[in-house]
Formats: structure tokens, C-alpha cells, sequence
């Protein structure tokens, strides 16, 4: 069973026969070729066009003890299970999975792990880029928040992986601008930071501007460049200008409570955001026009603001929506608790957007199935949905890519990037 999960790598199996039949210079000439073109390393498979073997390698100095890959095909619990293997007693430490030719993720090495099951505080210091990988995913520091920390992940990302071109900045052609804005709630009693995108050429002197309203603001701007994907898209006329308005959160405690169907936020949206988005920008006031959207609790949060506000918020999108959410895990009726809220509510004049990743698999939370579970309750109840599958895991260098599709869904031509419907 062990060998069927983690199958031995041709290149690592023929450099330890080299060097146990006398060869020295074997080691040194598979580190050269693996110096000259990254890692990890990715060996096709005969006779199997979907899969391929990817190596994962770190090349050791000091003393080492064990070396542990994080996220990615490891996850980010146990620990002990995707220890790297030591290749004879040579520097060479290696673990071989196979995977999907289609896949994108990102993965860190930790040196010394002490096997504790679970990611305790992020990603700080124990955890290490590969060095041997060239392609990197940098989570920026934001300055106005003390805790936040930077963070640079390795990005794998095998040959058939959807490509990414929205995300490239364009040396040719206008660019829309970024307005940096504070905003004082009095019904949450809180003010956050907000950022407005207007396209190039914006004028008042034109029909009102299309609207997007996205949670977790930050990601969207550092993770996710979405003001290239706009002028990229809007350059390309895949979807009209519009402006779009990045909304931040206080701290984490707040963005968690805020996202996680919260009717006070809701109010404030309707009540305090729009209104104050409307009197400073010549955006339009039609529903039908105006999406929200969000990533993870934001897409939940998405979701919820178009039920209890459809006559603001006439299309959601979501990116791997954290539709799971129970509002009382110890209440088995409340499990899935948005899905339970349209199943009873009447229809509503709402158009969704939805994609998950296939890799989303966390522990007790099967994201796959509770986004296919509100695609299909949506369907039934006669809703428009737009929905698609990538895969990949729950991170931002998947999200990236595929924003695009989600808002080409909405208000332009079909889906570009090679996620696709997958009906289970």
C-alpha cells in the first residue's frame, strides 16, 4: 500500500544504482541537470497521459534530521506521513508522488520538523521555500497591520495546468487607477481600509459604470492582481469597464465574524458602502449590474449578501465558497446552513458564478461537495449558475488564474482558462 501511495521516482532509483555500483560522479551529474532546469522533478509515466511522477528534493547541508514537505499533494497535517526519504548516505533527500498532469498548487520544506500534526501560527520562519524551485507565490506584507508577516511559497505547477495570462501586466495599452479610501461604520462600529479601481479612460460623462464589490480586500490586490486582470480583460473587451471597490477587514477576528453570514454587515453594505460608493463614484445603482463577491468566507459572505440583499446585489460570485459553514456545529440542522437558507427561501433575482478546486480537501470540510450541493440546489430552484472545477488546492495561486472565468461568466464571453463544468 505504501509504495501504490509515494511510487519510486526512475531518476532518483537509477542514480542509487550508479552509485552502488561504484559511480561517484552520478550524484553530481543528476544535481547538475536538476540545478539547470528546477525542481521538483517531473517524470511522465508510460502509457498514462493524465498523471506524471513529481520528486520533490532538497539538497542537504548540515545536520539533518528529517525534511518535511507542507501543503501541496502533503497537505498540512500529518507531518509524518510525507517525511523525505535520504538517498544512501549522500545529501540527496527526495519524496515521489503521483499526480494529476493538470494540477497547481504550492508547497513548503520544513528542516528538523518536530512531526507536530497540524500548522501551528501560519507560515513563518520553520517553513522554507524550495531553493531548487525558480517559481515562486510571495504573500507581501501589509504594513498596516503588525502581525502580518511575508511569506514566499513554491509554486508546483505541472504541464497541463490551466494558463495563467490575465495575471501578466500588459507594457502596451492604459491602465485604470487605485483610489485608497478609510471608511467609518457606525452600524459595526469599526472603519477599514477600502480601494477603488476605476478603468482607464473613467468619465462621469459616460453611462454608469458596472459595479464589483470584493471581501478581503488585501488578497485581492497582493494575491490575486486584480487590477491587471482588469485591464487586461477590459483591453481585450472579454468583459465592459467597470469599477470595482476592494473591501478590507479591521483584523482577522472581525473578518471572520463579519463573512460568516452576519446580518449587521450585511446592513452596513446595503446602508453605509453602497450609498458612500455611489455619491463618490459614477457607478450604477442597478442590481442587475452590480455583483459581490469573495474568496472562501468571502464567497459564503458573497453568497449571503446577494440572499438577504438581492435588491443591491444582483450576481455572486465565489471562489471555493466555505458553503460548509455551520451556524451551530452542535445543531446537526444548521450544518450547511446558506444552502439551507435558499432551499426555503423563493427564488430570487440572482445570478452566481461558483468554482472549487478538486484538491480542497480539508480534513472534516469536503469543499468540493458542499459547492456541488449549492450548484445543484440553485439549479433545481431555477437560479443561472455558472460553475467549474480546477485542480487544484485552497490557495490563491489557483484563484488567481480562474477569477477571470468567474467574471467573464457574469458580465462577458464564455470562460477562457481551461477550469471546467465537472458534473458528479
Amino acid at each position: 500500500m505504501e509504495s501504490q501511495r509515494f511510487p519510486e521516482s526512475p531518476r532518483i532509483h537509477a542514480v542509487q544504482q550508479a552509485l552502488t555500483r561504484g559511480n561517484a560522479t552520478a550524484l553530481d551529474r543528476f544535481w547538475q541537470d536538476i540545478f539547470a532546469h528546477g525542481a521538483p522533478l517531473i517524470e511522465t509515466i508510460e502509457g498514462d497521459e493524465k498523471h506524471a511522477l513529481v520528486t520533490f528534493l532538497w539538497k542537504a547541508s548540515g545536520d539533518t534530521h528529517n525534511v518535511v514537505i507542507w501543503g501541496g499533494p502533503a497537505g498540512l497535517d500529518h507531518p509524518e506521513e510525507h517525511q523525505m526519504t535520504r538517498l544512501l548516505q549522500t545529501d540527496l533527500w527526495y519524496k515521489t508522488y503521483q499526480l494529476q498532469m493538470d494540477v497547481r498548487g504550492v508547497y513548503t520544506f520544513s528542516i528538523n520538523d518536530a512531526l507536530t500534526n497540524q500548522v501551528q501560527g501560519g507560515f513563518g520562519t520553520r517553513f522554507l521555500p524550495d531553493p531548487l524551485n525558480p517559481k515562486q507565490f510571495v504573500a507581501h506584507r501589509d504594513e498596516e497591520k503588525p502581525d502580518s508577516q511575508e511569506v514566499i511559497f513554491s509554486v508546483l505547477e505541472l504541464p497541463h495546468a490551466p494558463a495563467q495570462t490575465w495575471i501578466v501586466p500588459s507594457p502596451d495599452g492604459a491602465k485604470g487607477k487605485l483610489h485608497a479610501h478609510c471608511l467609518r461604520s457606525q452600524i459595526l462600529d469599526n472603519e477599514r481600509r477600502i480601494w477603488v479601481y476605476t478603468p482607464a479612460e473613467y468619465t462621469e460623462r459616460s453611462e454608469p459604470y458596472r459595479l464589483l464589490l470584493l471581501f478581503d480586500g488585501w488578497t485581492y490586490l497582493d494575491l490575486i492582481p486584480t487590477p491587471t486582470i482588469l485591464d487586461n480583460l477590459i483591453r481585450e473587451e472579454k468583459i465592459p469597464p467597470l469599477v470595482t471597490v476592494f473591501l478590507d477587514h479591521p483584523d482577522d477576528e472581525t473578518r471572520n465574524r463579519e463573512l460568516a453570514c452576519h446580518q449587521p454587515f450585511v446592513d452596513f453594505l446595503v446602508q453605509e458602502l453602497m450609498p458612500w460608493v455611489q455619491e463618490q463614484y459614477h457607478v450604477t445603482a442597478d442590481p442587475a449590474q452590480t455583483i459581490v463577491g469573495g474568496c472562501s468566507y468571502g464567497g459564503l459572505a458573497a453568497a449571503f449578501a446577494g440572499l438577504r440583499a438581492s435588491g443591491t446585489f444582483g450576481n455572486v460570485l465565489a471562489q471555493s465558497g466555505s458553503f460548509w459553514w455551520d451556524k451551530d456545529p452542535e445543531d446537526d440542522i444548521q450544518q450547511e446552513w446558506i444552502i439551507q437558507q435558499f432551499i426555503e427561501s423563493p427564488r430570487l433575482p440572482l445570478r452566481f458564478s461558483l468554482e472549487v478546486g478538486l484538491k480542497e480537501d480539508m480534513g472534516w470540510i469536503y469543499m468540493v461537495g458542499c459547492n456541488r450541493h449549492l450548484r445543484d440546489v440553485l439549479r433545481l430552484k431555477g437560479y443561472e449558475v455558472q460553475y467549474a472545477e480546477f485542480n487544484g488546492y485552497h490557495h490563491s495561486v489557483s484563484h488567481r488564474g480562474s477569477f477571470a472565468d468567474r467574471l467573464i461568466a457574469l458580465v462577458g464571453k464564455e470562460p477562457v482558462s481551461g477550469a471546467k463544468e465537472r458534473c458528479k
